[in-house]
């Protein structure tokens, strides 16, 4: 495909991105990124990290994005939770335009989080504790959701005592005590082995359920992205557009055993039928960044 086969391509899943937004757009709808393009200066020039994305996210809804290495994801992250401005486009959740930080939107990171001097209990209170509650009522309600996350036993230990996929867990629980409308989720497993992170994909299925929380996770892994989703929205290699969304078609109530399924390995070959060729793109500039630093 030519550079300008491609742009054009490019121009039309833009224009039907914007046509399934306006289409998708309902009272139940919790989350809308409109038209969102967001540029850096760098010392080699001028950026577009994102390029008029848009996609709603209904309430209840998980949501995962998907690209490749340096298509925008965290960005997009980032923008929903109102960490950075300067963007073209629009944030809306329930309907009301933000432009920075949101009572009802909830951020879990990838980085560690934890405050090593804190307990789990007091470390997942802490929301709470800045809020001014009081220690019996925050500790009441920090033990239910160390229990949702399955630490339950586990209040008085430290950070340093837990494993990776338990710390994440506390961060997990210690952004929803407060209770948001919005989960907004960076990868948070990503540092954890492949047991580990389809064991808490179940944890986070099971909460989301239980909750009905609307929620949208940044990945770059397929197998992630499709257990946990309804839809799954693929993004090209930078300037990152939304590519594709995928309706991910698999029952509910649903936990690790779908991964076996047939329907499951279907959708994780189509996902990465359409990433095949952004990856591609992205390690081929790479290499060409390379080589030119080095001639």
């Amino acid at each position: 495909m030519t550079d300008g086969e491609r742009e054009d391509e490019r121009d039309m899943v833009a224009a039907n991105a914007k046509l399934r937004l306006a289409a998708s757009r309902s009272a139940e709808t919790d989350l809308v990124i409109d038209d969102v393009s967001m540029h850096f200066d760098t010392r080699e020039g001028r950026i577009t990290a994102v390029d008029g994305v848009s996609f709603a996210v209904e309430r209840g809804e998980f949501v995962s994005i998907i690209g490749p290495s340096g298509c925008g994801k965290s960005t997009v992250f980032n923008i929903l939770g109102g960490l950075i401005g300067g963007y073209e486009g629009t944030v809306s959740v329930g309907g009301e335009i933000v432009t920075g930080p949101h009572p009802s939107v909830g951020m879990v990171f990838q980085e560690e989080s934890t405050f090593p001097w804190r307990t789990v209990i007091d470390n997942v209170a802490f929301p709470l504790e800045v809020k001014g509650v009081g220690k019996v009522e925050r500790h009441e309600v920090a033990r239910r959701f160390i229990d949702m996350v399955g630490l339950a036993g586990f209040e008085q230990r430290y950070p340093s005592e837990l494993s990776g996929g338990m710390r994440q867990r506390v961060a997990i629980a210690r952004t929803l005590v407060f209770e948001p409308k919005i989960l907004l989720m960076d990868e948070p497993f990503a540092a954890l082995d492949e047991q580990t992170r389809l064991l808490l994909g179940d944890k986070v299925l099971k909460i989301q359920q239980d909750l009905k929380q609307t929620t949208l996770l940044i990945t770059h892994n397929i197998t992630e992205a499709v257990q946990l989703s309804d839809r799954v929205v693929i993004m090209t290699f930078r300037p990152g557009r939304v590519k594709r969304i995928v309706d991910i078609r698999l029952p509910r109530p649903r936990d690790g055993g779908v991964i076996g399924s047939e329907a499951f390995g279907r959708y994780v070959a189509e996902i990465w039928n359409d990433l095949r060729e952004e990856a591609s793109r992205g390690m081929a500039e790479s290499e060409a960044g390379a080589r030119k630093g080095r001639g």
